[in-house]
């Protein structure tokens, strides 16, 4: 998709706008931390040493320019700078100022040591999850294996944006950073999206966000992704067909979606012990759900455990494709938000 010039540029008023927004040393160090990750108005307090009705007016102002996006998720807000022609402004500006004042030098130290402790609170919680996540993957193959074949599956093409629904701990994210420009992960749990953060903080991928959601209600714009993928989420829902549709609402004609989820299989205990809903899904009925969306399948992999017993599972790959023909048309901007 190329984008025209008319969309690159703003007018003189709003250039104003954007200038006026950013001419204060506070907004000017807010934007400097905001061009490098998502803040919230708790994280901007400790950063800058400021109170918290000072910083809310200051994101008042620069969202009200168009300069930076909110973004609600339960009792808090998330801020980050706009991919618009404002957004872009700012960034240019961020990108003229020396990394080396005493005073952006500072925001960067405690910025780096706010990371660090949201690290940890991560590392504890994951600590706590991992024991039930560890005994469900001794059950199916290697997740290196379902990564590899994740990666053969997409290919060398390049993604503008990219949509992971159920990212949990955002590993997705972070595998195929080198594939597309802009990322969005999605899930239902506050405490795993605090984990997806701090992971892909470590890992330096700047250039994808998460956001709290609804898989069967998505709160992005329709045929706006190149690439949506699902893994290993379908089996804890009540209705996969109705998350399968809001995937597909979110493709782009000839955008591709990957979902990752086990074979039929007859293990009871993952229902009792691990809030499975689906006992795994064949592939006439996958193609069936895809048929019905018009999405087109590619391909099928399944990836068997080295045990083949009964008591282990078989992970598959579905890859299916938009029929619609792509054309010119820009597509909406997958990273604006959606009433």
């Amino acid at each position: 998709m190329v984008v025209g010039e008319q969309e690159k540029t703003l007018p003189v008023e709003a250039t104003l706008s954007v200038l006026r927004a950013v001419g204060e040393s506070t907004r000017l160090r807010l934007i400097a931390l905001l061009a490098e990750s998502e803040l919230t108005v708790k994280d901007a307090t400790a950063i800058l040493g400021q109170s918290q009705p000072r910083i809310s007016r200051h994101l008042k102002l620069l969202t009200e320019a168009g300069v930076i996006l909110r973004f609600p998720e339960g009792s808090w807000v998330y801020y980050r700078l706009s991919d618009s022609p404002s957004g872009e402004l700012a960034r240019d500006l961020v990108a003229r100022m020396s990394l080396e004042d005493p005073v952006l030098a500072s925001d960067k130290a405690r910025f780096d040591g706010l990371r660090r402790a949201k690290a940890k609170e991560a590392a504890e919680y994951f600590a706590k999850k991992a024991k039930t996540w560890d005994q469900e993957r001794t059950l199916h193959a290697a997740d290196t294996d379902v990564e590899a074949a994740v990666l053969s599956a997409i290919g060398d093409r390049p993604l503008q944006s990219y949509l992971d629904l159920g990212t949990g701990t955002g590993r997705l994210l972070e595998l195929l950073k080198d594939h597309y420009v802009s990322g969005l992960g999605i899930d239902a749990s506050h405490d795993m999206l605090s984990v997806a953060r701090a992971k892909l903080a470590e890992a330096g991928v700047s250039k994808a966000q998460v956001r709290h959601g609804d898989i069967y209600a998505l709160n992005v714009p329709p045929r706006s992704y190149d690439l949506v993928t699902i893994h290993q989420v379908l089996h804890f829902l009540d209705d996969p067909a109705r998350a399968l549709a809001e995937a597909a609402r979110a493709l782009r004609p000839g955008g591709r979606l990957v979902i990752i989820d086990f074979a039929p299989h007859s293990l009871e205990f993952l229902r009792e012990e691990h809030a499975h809903r689906r006992l795994g899904f064949s592939h006439d009925q996958m193609e069936r759900w895809l048929e019905a969306l018009e999405l087109d399948l590619e391909q099928v992999t399944d990836l068997a455990p080295q045990d083949s017993s009964d008591t282990k599972l078989t992970v598959t790959l579905w890859l299916a494709k938009d029929r619609r023909i792509v054309t010119d048309v820009p597509a909406a901007n997958p990273t604006r938000e959606v009433a």
